[in-house]
């Protein structure tokens, strides 16, 4: 079975063939199966078109190299606008947007944030969560994705 970056490090280059961005895997094993998740980008939109032609691309070179080997379902798909946030890069793009991140352990007694990205590295992400800011190791993420508030001017949900 490859790992996480085995599996980046081969799908990589027939998304950037069309054009698109590797935003990122999601590898879901299950007792006899598994399921993968490819979330490409473009600065322009993802079409339906896109993710057809890479998914059929991939269909072959996944078929050919065998990284998986068990039973998968490959899924090629925009992240999304509450699109997952995987790399360090990802939040340093996203500064001062609103995030929800879920972390693997508790940091000061709490696993779930959300607030705005001040800042980001390699090493952390610092969020302003009710006015203080808070500062999260990347090691320790587990989750973590894009806000989008949904609320029109005067607090309740578009018509």
């Amino acid at each position: 079975m490859a790992s996480k970056k085995e599996l980046e490090a081969l799908i990589a280059p027939v998304v950037e063939s069309f054009g698109c961005e590797l935003w990122g895997i999601d590898f879901t094993p299950f007792k006899s199966s598994a399921l993968l998740r490819v979330f490409i980008d473009k600065a322009s939109g993802i079409t339906l078109d896109d993710c057809s032609k890479i998914s059929y691309q991939l269909s072959g070179v996944l078929d050919v190299e065998d990284p998986v080997q068990l039973p998968y379902r490959l899924e090629v798909s925009s992240p999304g606008v509450e699109r997952p946030l995987l790399r360090p890069e990802h939040y340093q793009r996203y500064q001062s947007a609103e995030v929800k991140i879920r972390l693997k352990w508790p940091v000061d007694g709490q696993r779930n944030f959300t607030g705005s990205i001040e800042s980001a590295d390699e090493h952390s992400v610092v969020l302003r969560v009710d006015g203080e800011k808070v500062e999260l190791p990347f090691e320790a993420i587990g989750r973590g994705r894009l806000v989008i508030d949904f609320t029109v001017e005067g607090g309740s949900p578009k018509q």
